[in-house]
């Protein structure tokens, strides 16, 4: 486990937005030393006080003790990385929470390659670096009616904390010490507007996920059967065939 600069609130990454200036949205932040879940106390905070307004928030902790993945996984979640959950009001279209998810797989992705981490996309909601896990996120969208209100995401990243043998840090991928966890929560901000401006163009996030996939074949789930990957639909979802047999798969439903 690498050095990281330990912080004390929001404000480094309010000052890294500003100094940056490219932000699109503006950001209420939360920060707390440790919580139980992100997710949790996000949803906490959009009850007590409704997101009404075009502003977005996010949840930040330094540390979770009960973080969660995917079907419930546990998402170790010490001090070093950047974990948090995010809300955004979304009413302009229609649209998946899967196309919504290979979004912020393929903005994320874009962003680790600018400073050359080969980073590949493990449907539906994991980037991996050398087939160990660097991010994992978890997308949602809760409706009005059949329209989208808002559009949260659960974030993990791995940048200078102790990681299982599966995972992968930032720190593990550059050997860099002193690693400011600030500055990489602000740039997962900043690659989450892009990913909305992304979900305009369904056909260009499916075709430069594809290019980033990290495999050609596929477990099935509960399964020890191998499929092929064909592609990605513009529902996020993936398109896999054995043999003669043609699926659709959506993580999501």
């Amino acid at each position: 486990m690498g050095a990281y600069l330990p912080w004390t609130g929001a404000a480094p990454i309010n000052c890294c937005l500003k100094k940056r200036g490219i932000a699109k949205h503006t950001w209420e932040l939360r920060w707390k030393p440790v919580c139980g879940s992100t997710e949790i106390e996000l949803s906490r905070w959009l009850k007590r006080n409704p997101l009404f307004s075009h502003n977005s928030r996010a949840l930040i902790s330094a540390k979770q003790s009960f973080g969660k993945g995917q079907r419930g996984r546990v998402w170790e979640s010490p001090n070093g990385g950047v974990w948090m959950s995010v809300a955004m009001n979304f009413d302009k279209a229609n649209f998946s929470v899967g196309l919504f998810g290979l979004a912020v797989a393929v903005a994320l992705a874009n962003r680790f390659e600018k400073d050359s981490i080969p980073v590949k996309i493990k449907w539906p909601n994991d980037l991996l670096v050398e087939g160990r896990k660097l991010v994992g996120f978890l997308p949602r969208i809760i409706y009005r009616g059949n329209k989208p209100k808002l559009i949260c995401l659960g974030v993990g990243l791995n940048v200078s904390n102790r990681v299982p043998k599966q995972g992968i840090s930032l720190y593990g991928i550059t050997g860099q010490t002193n690693i400011s966890t600030s500055y990489w929560t602000h740039e997962v901000l900043i690659a989450i507007e892009k990913a909305i401006c992304l979900l305009g163009s369904p056909i260009s996030i499916c075709k430069e996920a594809e290019r980033l996939l990290w495999a050609k074949t596929v477990n099935k789930y509960n399964s020890n059967q191998i499929w092929d990957i064909e592609g990605l639909d513009f529902d996020g979802r993936l398109i896999v065939s054995k043999g003669l047999i043609k699926e659709t798969w959506n993580r999501w439903e």
